[in-house]
């Protein structure tokens, strides 16, 4: 079955920024309650909750602004300047030294996110083959599936053999090979949009 560049490539950088973040997310709880000075689970909690304020919060009037320039560019700015922002947030935990750090951090993941997801899903959407919409989300969802299963128990592993500063240099890698495939589909995209106007492109050789 062949697949279009563009959602082939988005599937493979949705694959690795998602091992980079599963990688440690096991082990985050561990981190912030054994590494952090004060830290415990109430300060895992309202991280877990500044990110979902600022994404939530942010999201919407960024996709309204994006959707007002029909064309993919600024779409596609927007999915790699979020995609690399994310990818900051592993190898800052490298330097957290206190609850506030934690804080800062799930607030720039939480920003990241809100410039990374709209953009993403509009060029998916807009690109997906016809016939084949189904297939082609389920491989988003199936890459997804195995980076997180992998990546999860990879993580346990290292942080116990090579400690936590292993595991976020290693999600942190992951999440930049991850927003780096992105940069790949630029040729790809158009200037102006029209409705049904976006075609799969040919495979590259």
């Amino acid at each position: 079955m062949r697949i279009n560049h563009v959602i082939r490539t988005l599937v493979v950088s949705d694959f690795f920024i998602n091992a980079g973040f599963s990688i440690f997310a096991p082990i985050f709880a561990v981190f912030v309650t054994k590494q952090i000075p004060e830290g415990s689970l109430q300060v895992i909690g309202f991280a877990a909750a500044l990110t979902q304020i600022f994404k939530v919060t942010l999201q919407i009037p960024i996709a309204r602004y994006l959707d007002k320039n029909h064309g993919e560019y600024d779409d596609f700015y927007s999915m790699v300047a979020g995609s690399f922002l994310i990818s900051l947030v592993p190898f800052l935990y490298l330097f957290a030294t206190s609850p506030v750090h934690v804080y800062i951090n799930s607030s720039i993941y939480g920003i990241g996110l809100a410039f990374l997801v709209p953009p993403w899903y509009a060029i998916f959407t807009r690109h997906i083959d016809k016939m084949k919409e189904n297939v082609e989300w389920s491989m988003d969802s199936v890459s997804i599936g195995i980076a997180s299963a992998g990546t999860a128990a990879l993580g346990g592993i290292l942080a116990t053999r090579l400690g936590f500063e292993a595991v976020f240099i290693l999600g942190g890698v992951l999440a930049v090979v991850g927003s780096s495939f992105q940069i790949k589909i630029y040729k790809d995209l158009k200037a102006k949009v029209g409705h049904g106007q976006v075609k799969p492109q040919p495979d590259k050789v």
